[in-house]
């Protein structure tokens, strides 16, 4: 008889486990439903970054999320002493501010403009760093170099039009003038590659291994919310820190296009950027599809309605302009050819929350020099 009741005590106990875990299921899908976010499984948010900061490639908006998340965290930064980590040169660690003075210094974040050197990066963020870039589309890489870096380049200032260009690539281009780098396979050579190298060959294959194996996560500008859900997982951070707005960006007016003769032109030019850009294009919708097409389509919901609500609170539009006459108006100061916009503050902000709106918007350059300041 005793035995008989124990055996029933053992069912029951069993039944009602089964129905907590259905019941936690079951509430966690609801939870996504509604709340428009996943369940998330336990991890540690990672402490030691290293973002690769490739030119024209919606960079800014990515560093500012990095100042941002690492000013709050009071990690440290591993600053340049003034604007870029020794660019064009491959990346050393003596490019680092007081690093030569200091070497076992912990740093948690690299992320200025540099040209990437894995083994010096290790050196100052740590063999257990998070590795990742951003790529955009070649050709759109290199309009917007055109217009930004026009008074830079040797291969730029010769000519008056990117048509211009293109139609005298061959003459314009000379790899010792300076900085003509930025007109050629500019992804490429950021990431660390040859671009004179040709773009044909073994080597080929064999640099863009190098890169898998080097970046843990490569990010498209052209899906930049997929591209910040997919970030805020490996980085085990919060979705709020992935909250940012479109910094340094063009006014269209000072946007141009090619015929389809001279794009194809272009595209071959480029071709070593073509070669990176579709791998990486190709290995980040796989990397979708292990997320989860339906989970990733629920978390950029989730994270464009955080957006809307912080931009409801800070921005008197959402929409970047290129000229403001107030005091609340911020923007990055123009480049070259470009005509940057910028965004107007709400006039009654105040306290911590102005401050955080402030941060949202502020130039890369302004950030820098406060991070500067703070760490000395």
């Amino acid at each position: 008889m005793f035995s008989c009741w124990k055996g029933r005590t053992r069912k029951i106990f069993l039944m009602l486990v089964v129905a907590s875990c259905l019941t936690f299921v079951a509430w966690s899908v609801y939870l996504s439903t509604v709340n428009g976010f996943s369940p998330e499984v336990p991890c540690t948010p990672r402490k030691h970054v290293a973002f690769m900061k490739t030119h024209k490639s919606a960079s800014s908006t990515v560093l500012n999320l990095l100042y941002r998340y690492g000013d709050a965290k009071n990690l440290t930064f591993a600053l340049p002493p003034a604007n870029h980590l020794g660019y064009p040169n491959l990346f050393r660690a003596t490019f680092v501010k007081d690093f030569a003075k200091n070497p076992d210094k912990e740093y948690n974040i690299i992320c200025n403009h540099m040209r990437f050197n894995l083994p010096e990066v290790k050196k100052v963020t740590g063999n257990d760093s998070f590795i990742f870039t951003i790529l955009r589309n070649p050709d759109s890489v290199a309009e917007s170099a055109f217009i930004y870096c026009h008074n830079d380049v040797p291969a730029f200032r010769a000519v008056k039009t990117l048509t211009e260009f293109v139609r005298n690539l061959e003459k314009e281009f000379k790899l010792e003038g300076s900085n003509n780098h930025l007109a050629h396979n500019v992804l490429w050579f950021d990431l660390g590659g040859d671009a004179e190298a040709g773009a044909e060959g073994p080597h080929v294959d064999q640099t863009l291994k190098e890169f898998d194996s080097t970046f843990h996560l490569v990010l498209l500008a052209e899906y930049f919310d997929q591209s910040l859900v997919l970030l805020r997982e490996a980085l085990c951070w919060d979705m709020e820190d992935m909250v940012s707005f479109q910094l340094n960006a063009r006014d269209p007016s000072t946007r141009t296009s090619l015929p389809p003769d001279l794009l194809s032109t272009l595209q071959r030019w480029n071709a070593l950027d073509w070669h990176l850009y579709r791998h990486f294009n190709m290995s980040f919708w796989q990397r979708v599809e292990r997320y989860g097409v339906d989970r990733m389509e629920r978390d950029v919901q989730h994270l464009r309605h955080l957006r809307q609500k912080i931009q409801d609170i800070c921005l008197q539009s959402s929409t970047p302009v290129a000229k403001g006459k107030s005091s609340s108006y911020i923007k990055s100061p123009d480049y070259g050819w470009a005509k940057i916009t910028g965004y107007l503050l709400k006039g009654n902000l105040t306290g911590q929350t102005k401050e955080m709106c402030i941060r949202m918007i502020l130039p890369e350059g302004t950030y820098l020099n406060r991070l500067q300041r703070k760490q000395g």
